[in-house]
């Protein structure tokens, strides 16, 4: 397990560079533990695999002050494990559920005990993302994605796509924009 753990660490730096996150933006990362250790999505939830990842990411992003939204499967209808604090900030609506292994998957009931007040929200709209195992994470995402290629392509067994968001472009051919 410690191959994940090291694999998502870098995973989540990368993107962190990459996407070029700051203190109190959000990162959305959709996880399938089953995926991650060789069977269908779904199929063969593995908590050992979804700790394994949680010790990768959470002290990247507690490093760079970064806001985690955890999404839950599709029987929690992909709903967000989140703290308390950040989803009032962020003006989103709490709903109840509590995600568990088999409703919700084993990364967000990983995440959703290692949090100091979580709770569960329909949607959020993240900064960046990372799926791994093809969760579908890029509703949650804002509106202009745009994909990071990482150096690695998995994390166990699970394919991962990364995306980091970026404003609008505005105006016509007079306007200037900031590199971003």
């Amino acid at each position: 397990m410690s191959d994940l753990t090291t694999q998502a660490r870098t995973a989540v730096q990368e993107l962190v560079d990459a996407a070029k996150l700051r203190p109190g933006q959000l990162l959305v990362i959709g996880c399938s533990s089953s995926e991650i250790v060789g069977s269908r999505i779904g199929k063969g939830s593995s908590m050992d695999a979804a700790q394994a990842v949680w010790d990768g990411v959470h002290t990247v992003l507690e490093q760079g002050g970064i806001r985690l939204a955890v999404q839950c499967c599709e029987h929690l209808n992909r709903a967000l494990v989140i703290e308390r604090e950040d989803a009032l900030r962020f003006g989103y609506e709490i709903v109840n559920a509590v995600p568990h292994a088999h409703a919700g998957g084993a990364f967000a009931t990983t995440v959703y005990h290692a949090m100091k007040d979580p709770v569960l929200v329909e949607q959020v709209r993240a900064d960046a993302g990372l799926d791994i195992g093809g969760t579908l994470i890029g509703m949650h995402l804002k509106r202009v994605a745009v994909p990071v290629r990482l150096s690695l392509s998995k994390i166990g067994e699970a394919n991962i796509l990364c995306a980091r968001t970026r404003p609008k472009y505005i105006g016509g051919e007079r306007a200037r924009y900031l590199e971003l």
